[in-house]
């Protein structure tokens, strides 16, 4: 399902900022979910869904402070589902007593997490599996902790 998310989300992109054989290579290669590079993800990230009724439309992961992946179905995007995945994130951080997170933003995430309050602190460039390298921001967000 996951799988799925990841390649359905790939595919709806435009070739605006990657070309098509670094939006392929970024799907793994794939048209079709494998689900065994999210298995193995599985074991070090944390992963959080959203499910509406029975299927679930995107899905977020992170390591302690950093938000590793954010897919949402392209049937269901700008619905809120990102921002809400995001939300929770820096919510968890906070109650960790976390304040500030980090990302690393496709260029064209980088408008999304800029409204969500991220600022961007570099372009770098990101391996993928493939040994294709694309261009992506490195990003942070200052969180706002309750004094105790």
């Amino acid at each position: 399902m996951l799988s799925a998310i990841h390649i359905a989300a790939i595919k709806a992109l435009p070739a605006t900022f990657y070309t098509r054989k670094e939006l392929l290579a970024w799907r793994n290669n794939r048209d079709k979910p494998d689900g065994s590079n999210i298995l193995k993800s599985m074991k070090l990230e944390t992963f959080w869904v959203a499910i509406e009724g029975d299927v679930v439309i995107g899905f977020a992961s992170f390591i302690v402070d950093e938000l590793i992946g954010l897919y949402v179905h392209p049937k269901y995007q700008g619905k809120g589902i990102g921002r809400a995945l995001v939300q929770h994130f820096c919510d968890e951080a906070i109650a960790q007593g976390i304040d500030k997170v980090i990302t690393t933003a496709s260029l064209y995430a980088e408008g999304f997490y800029l409204r969500l309050g991220f600022t961007a602190i570099q372009k770098a460039p990101h391996y993928l599996r493939s040994g294709i390298v694309v261009p992506v921001t490195k990003m942070s967000k200052v969180l706002a902790i309750a004094p105790k």
